[in-house]
């Protein structure tokens, strides 16, 4: 059976043409995305210190626009099943040097190309499928994580408000209870004192009246 070629492969394409670096240069960058998920080639792309990284992420987007206006795929779904780069034309130019020569300079250019394909059985049965899979699976397993501390948080908030509530309802209730025994006291006090001087004051009007007493009976006997 003969092999598929790059022309004959399924999927959807983009291209850029001319492009300033050689192909050399963007066949090191090409290596790292080919049959990576979009999601990961996009990153990979982004974190790359090439500068020919910005050109070849413009065209997996194109690629990945291309199959969301004509296939209706997400980039979650797509991974890039094939992507190279050509010589392009190369444009001569000179360096003078001494004794009037010349030197050569050569600007290379290059035509990229990346090809996304809808991941299928057979690129997760591969090993980036599976890596992508395991991935997959770590994600649920740190999105659950999250989740439950986030629940766990919100139920040690929503405890330690209650303490808060109940602490504060106890100090209003000492407050309260402190206020009335200091106000029962306070009264206990007053009647007391109101007690005492009465009784002191009847006393006092006994005494005067039992010697204004003596005294009449002292002057009738004279």
């Amino acid at each position: 059976m003969p092999a598929t070629k790059a022309n004959e492969r399924t999927g959807n394409r983009a291209q850029a043409k001319h492009v300033r670096s050689s192909a050399s240069k963007a066949r090191e960058v090409l290596n790292a995305i080919r049959n990576k998920p979009c999601i990961a080639a996009q990153d990979i792309l982004a974190f790359s210190e090439r500068g020919i990284s910005t050109d070849i992420a413009k065209v997996l987007n194109s690629a990945i626009a291309n199959a969301s206006h004509e296939d209706r795929l997400d980039a979650e779904e797509l991974y890039v099943a094939q992507c190279y780069a050509d010589e392009g034309a190369t444009l001569k130019r000179s360096r003078p040097r001494a004794r009037g020569r010349a030197t050569p300079i050569f600007k290379r250019t290059c035509h990229i190309t990346v090809v996304v394909d809808a991941i299928d059985d057979e690129f997760l049965a591969s090993g980036d499928g599976a890596s992508r899979t395991g991935s997959q699976a770590a994600a649920q397993q740190r999105r659950q994580r999250v989740e439950s501390s986030r629940q766990s948080e919100s139920s040690d908030d929503t405890t330690a408000n209650n303490e808060n509530d109940t602490e504060v309802d106890n100090d209003n209730d000492t407050t309260v209870d402190s206020a009335t025994d200091t106000t029962l006291e306070s009264a206990t006090d007053t009647a007391v004192d109101n007690t005492s001087d009465t009784e002191v004051d009847g006393a006092s009007d006994t005494e005067t009246k039992s010697e204004n007493d003596t005294e009449a009976k002292k002057e009738g006997e004279v």
